[in-house]
């Protein structure tokens, strides 16, 4: 019995033996090559490159478009109006005639006035010649100096009459040119708020129609107080620029700055300002809020590079620098100045060095970059045209 246990033992021995031997052949040899791991995949930003350019300093605000000349057409005289001259949302000229009123009433008036005038003109006549008549005859005494004296005052006041009647026709012949109201400036006639055949009064407040002139035009916007001493500082140089921007922070017009409020508003701390944008092309409309931005100086050969390429650490400011080999260097900078575009930087980069504009937040010190063509990031030679030379 106990030599059968002895043979399987060995049986068994000589079983493992054999298996382990085919095994072990049929395992390959692992190389120090295959035990590598794979190269890092290259992590896909936008970069711009670090260069010197003259930047423009601005303060930002918001603005509300007003007309240069905003004017309600109103009637000066009573009446009904019979005639309308004027296109709704078209330009009108100075003197254009845009309402006729009713004038027979107001002829009947001028011409009753004229009237008048005539009488007393031929009143003033007759008593002119009865003065020459007892002037001569005072001479021989056959009047009275009391007759003469009556009738040197009977002249004076039909004379001053006469001058009376001279401004009753005035008055009437002003009255009938009331009648056809005219636009008082050059500008855009709004919608009319009322029709042919309504009475109009003096007394009324709506008015005819609003006429806006728009060429040039007004942009009002406010400033923060502190912001008088650099406005005023660059007024006294010379003109002001400043540009309006639509909500997408387009540009739609440039003008200067015209006029300065003189206090600050206490209830907001800000400072009211106005521009005049000549608007040659009217895409200023009375109304309309825009971006304002001012222009206070241009700061000329500094190093300068896209203000989203700056990051904020513990240490304070800093930018990813892009190496020749595309790995990046967590490089600490000192900014002298933001904007809401630009940065510019005082130390801690050289120009022709690219930063990292875009995907920051996934690389860190050490990685590997791969730049994504955008030549928004990198006027003239583009950033990623230069990190693979």
């Amino acid at each position: 019995m106990r030599n059968w246990t002895v043979i399987a033992i060995s049986l068994l021995a000589v079983g493992l033996a054999l298996y382990l031997s085919t095994a072990r052949g049929s395992i390959p040899f692992l190389t120090p090559a295959a035990t590598q791991r794979p190269p890092p995949i290259p992590v896909p930003v936008s970069a711009a490159v670090a260069q010197r350019q003259d930047v423009p300093i601005y303060l930002t605000g918001l603005g509300t478009v007003q007309a240069y000349n905003s004017v309600i057409v109103k009637s000066r005289v009573d009446g009904q109006i019979v005639k309308i001259n004027f296109s709704e949302g078209k330009d009108v000229r100075t003197g254009d005639v845009l309402v006729e009123i009713d004038p027979r009433p107001y002829e009947a008036a001028l011409s009753q006035a004229q009237a008048n005038k005539l009488k007393d003109e031929a009143q003033l006549e007759n008593a002119r010649l009865d003065f020459e008549r007892l002037s001569n005859l005072i001479k021989t005494n056959a009047v009275s100096k009391q007759q003469l004296d009556a009738a040197r005052a009977l002249l004076g006041q039909l004379e001053a009459t006469v001058k009376a009647d001279q401004a009753a026709i005035d008055m009437a012949q002003t009255q009938l040119d009331y009648t056809k109201i005219r636009s008082p400036i050059d500008g855009r006639a709004g919608t009319r708020l009322i029709d042919i055949g309504n009475v109009v009064r003096t007394t009324d407040t709506g008015g005819i129609v609003t006429i806006n002139q728009l060429n040039p035009i007004f942009v009002n916007f406010a400033l923060p107080a502190d912001s008088l001493p650099p406005v005023r500082a660059r007024l006294k140089q010379g003109d002001v620029p400043v540009t309006a921007q639509d909500s997408n922070l387009v540009d739609l017009s440039t003008g200067t700055l015209s006029v300065i409020d003189n206090q600050v508003n206490a209830a907001t701390g800000t400072v009211t300002y106005k521009a005049t944008f000549a608007n040659g092309d009217e895409v200023l409309w009375p109304g309309q809020f825009v971006n304002v931005r001012v222009e206070l100086e241009v700061r000329r050969d500094v190093l300068a590079l896209p203000v989203r390429a700056v990051q904020q650490g513990p240490d304070g400011p800093f930018v990813f620098v892009v190496g020749p080999t595309r790995v990046v260097d967590k490089r600490t900078i000192k900014v002298g100045l933001l904007n809401k575009t630009t940065a510019i930087v005082d130390a801690g980069l050289q120009p022709g060095e690219i930063v990292v504009t875009d995907g920051q937040y996934r690389i860190q010190k050490g990685a590997q970059v791969d730049i994504l063509a955008n030549a928004a990031d990198a006027p003239g030679r583009s950033a990623a045209s230069q990190a693979t030379q």
